[in-house]
Order: structure tokens, then C-alpha cells, then sequence
């Protein structure tokens, strides 16, 4: 191990709360699906800093936007308006599902989904909120108290209340729970920090159905499954299933901090100035990240990029041993294992590739970037083999 890095190991355990298992490597610099540490070595990074880095550490198209942005303007508040906050939200609005015509931004995932579950209790005027067991929805309270994972939410109990938990997937409890006082139903499309767990395709047909019948609104977290990663622009789209609100964060700054809520027009209709604000949402280089981060989704067919590369990893570990099953879609993918993961896990990165764990012990998890090709998927499955 380098002595640069145990250098920064020491200052930053010194001086940062201890909040977060980190891997034993300082990352440095990134280009594409390469990361590189402290000490010079390159890993490929299957990770993508928790799905983050969607078109690829330092997108030579973002690196530009940012820094011409930078240049011109850092910062001013929503009180005025902004060209490239004009632009970035025609952008989000493009590429969005049919209905849905507003955007509102803010700083990450938890903040979406605290805005979201607020715009559905003050449209329906109801306060219970309905959440799956094993959703992942943020730290903050309110977006804790929806999360169903483990034990992020009991060690800070008592949450807020008004929130139930069904089992994901499961039609027949979700119906039963939606009495007249249910305000909202959230969700993630897919479960990832819960071991990438998708429902039937049908499901999320009936939970659309339920919903409308019921005037319940309808939540997708995309904060990892948005802007292409699962092979097409929005989990819905695969369905023809079209939620009511999309909350985004992780990729879609490209890197940047940025959070935003996608809104259907028959709630956006209804809000108005003073209901939500982010005092940093929306801001001029958030903005100029996430016009530049969809142009170039667009540009380089990375959705399709996406479905693709998911399906040849797919292939590819049906001839691997240790694989018991593969879960996921494009490009959010977990690899169940007979061993457990984390081991797997430390394996792969002494062979220069960053991977990810869930709560499911035995679950590896894929969250590359959306350019991944397939002599980098070759590698991975290479190593995978040495296990």
C-alpha cells in the first residue's frame, strides 16, 4: 500500500465523522469507466461511485459545461431566472414520460423524495403514505421514515408517522392497504440496495391501475433507475407505465450534486410559489451538468448502450460457476453468488475492479457506467472466472 495513501487515511479519519465503511483505496482521478488511486493504479469501475457516474467519470462534454459555466456565473438563486436552468429543464421535460410536464430541482435523492411525498400528501390531502419492505428512500427523516431497509430506519425510531410497508410485489396486500386515508404509494422500480429486486412485470400494470382508481399518487424513486440505466430513459417506459411523480438524484449531474422531481400536469397544475424551494436547486452549474449529462445520453445512444451491455453480461455469467442467478435490468445489475459477496467483492478489487455489495449477503452489484463495452465486460468476467 502506498504511503500517500495511508497519509490521507490518517488526515481524513482524523477529521471526518465516522459514518462510512470505505474501501482501502484513495480515488484520485477518472476517465470513462477507469478510476485511478493515490498511488497511480487503474481500476474499472463497476461501481460508478454508487451509480453515479452515468455517462462516465469526467465526460469530456460535462467537464466542458461545467467549467465554461463556472467561468461565466457560479451561482444565483431561483429568485431570478436562468438560461441554462431554462434549458436543462426542457431537457429533463423531453425525455420524459407523455404527462409529465414539470420539473423541480434540488440537491439529491433524499430531498427528491422529501418533495415528492409532500406534493402527495398536499394533493390528495391525506397523510398515509405507503412504502415497500426493503426500499431504500434516504436518510433525511422523511424520506427515512418511508425506507423499509433494515435497520436505517429503527435506530432513529420514533420517525415520522403516517407510513406503512407492504411487501414489494405483492398486489393483493398493496390494495388492501390503500384505504381512504392513503395519500401516496412509493416505491423503487427496482430494489437495489435490497439485492436489485424486481417485481413481475405485471405488477407495476395493477399497481398503476390500483392507484388511478383509488386517486392515489404514484411515486417511482428513479434515483438509481432513471435517465437510462436499466435500458430505457425511465423504468415506466418499458411498461407504458407512467407514475404520477419521478424522483432523480445520483447520475444526472453526471457527477455534480443535483437533485430533481419530475411532476405529472395534473399535479404540477395545482402548486404554486411557495410551496418548495432548495435555495441550491436548480443552480447554474448544476444545471449546465445535467443539460450537457442528457445531450450526451442522447448523443451516444447510451440507453440503448445500456439494454445492450446488461443483456451480454447476462450471457456471459450463464457459463460462470460460482453465478447462481442474475438479477437487474441493463445496467443495474446483481449477481447472486454462493459465497458471500463481500468476499467476492475484495477479491475482484485486488484484480483492479471496483464492484458493490447490498444487504443481501450474498448479492454482488453492478452500477458501471452506461458506456460500459464489451471488452470491459470481457475483463470482469475474466476475473470472475479466477474466483
Amino acid at each position: 500500500m502506498d504511503s500517500s495513501f495511508e497519509i490521507i487515511k490518517t488526515k481524513e479519519d482524523s477529521c471526518q465523522l465516522n459514518t462510512y465503511k470505505k474501501l482501502p483505496l484513495s480515488i484520485e482521478r477518472g476517465q470513462g469507466v477507469y478510476v485511478y488511486d493515490s498511488g497511480g493504479k487503474k481500476y474499472l469501475d463497476l461501481y460508478g461511485g454508487h451509480a453515479v457516474a452515468l455517462t462516465g467519470h469526467c465526460h469530456p462534454a460535462v467537464v466542458k459545461a461545467v467549467r465554461d459555466q463556472v467561468e461565466k456565473l457560479i451561482f444565483y438563486s431561483n429568485v431570478v431566472y436562468s438560461s441554462v436552468r431554462a434549458d436543462a429543464s426542457a431537457a429533463l421535460i423531453d425525455v420524459a414520460p407523455s404527462g409529465m410536464d414539470k420539473v423541480f430541482f434540488c440537491n439529491s435523492g433524499s430531498e427528491s423524495n422529501e418533495t415528492a411525498m409532500k406534493i402527495g400528501r398536499k394533493f390528495t390531502g391525506k397523510k398515509k403514505i405507503v412504502a415497500m419492505k426493503g426500499g431504500f428512500h434516504g436518510r433525511t427523516m422523511g424520506s427515512l421514515s418511508a425506507t423499509g431497509l433494515g435497520n436505517y430506519r429503527n435506530q432513529f425510531s420514533p420517525v415520522i408517522d403516517g407510513y406503512v410497508f407492504v411487501e414489494f410485489g405483492n398486489i393483493k396486500e398493496l390494495k388492501s392497504s390503500l384505504d381512504d386515508d392513503a395519500g401516496a404509494v412509493i416505491l423503487e422500480p427496482i430494489q437495489s440496495m435490497a439485492g436489485v429486486e424486481v417485481a413481475e412485470d405485471e405488477y407495476y400494470e395493477k399497481l398503476r391501475a390500483i392507484c388511478t382508481e383509488r386517486d392515489v399518487v404514484l411515486i417511482f424513486d428513479e434515483v438509481q433507475t432513471g435517465l437510462g440505466r436499466t435500458g430505457s430513459w425511465f423504468f415506466g417506459d418499458r411498461h407504458a407505465v407512467v407514475p404520477d411523480i419521478i424522483t432523480l438524484a445520483k447520475g444526472i449531474g453526471g457527477g455534480i450534486p443535483v437533485g430533481g422531481v419530475i411532476i405529472h400536469e395534473k399535479i404540477s397544475r395545482t402548486i404554486g410559489p411557495g410551496e418548495h424551494g432548495s435555495t441550491f436547486g436548480g443552480g447554474p452549474v448544476a444545471s449546465a451538468a445535467v443539460l450537457a449529462n442528457i445531450n450526451v445520453i442522447k448523443d451516444e445512444g447510451l440507453v440503448q448502450n445500456a439494454r445492450e451491455a446488461g443483456d451480454y453480461i447476462k450471457r456471459e455469467l450463464s457459463s460462470v460457476s460460482t453465478v447462481r442467478k442474475v438479477k437487474g435490468r441493463g445496467l443495474l445489475l446483481g449477481i447472486e453468488i454462493e459465497s458471500e459477496a463481500v468476499k467476492l467483492r475484495d477479491f475482484l478489487l485486488g484484480r483492479g475492479i471496483i464492484t458493490g455489495t447490498s444487504s443481501n449477503k450474498n448479492i454482488l452489484r453492478l452500477l458501471p457506467p452506461l458506456t460500459l463495452k464489451s471488452r470491459e465486460i470481457d475483463m470482469f468476467i475474466e476475473a470472475l472466472k479466477d474466483y
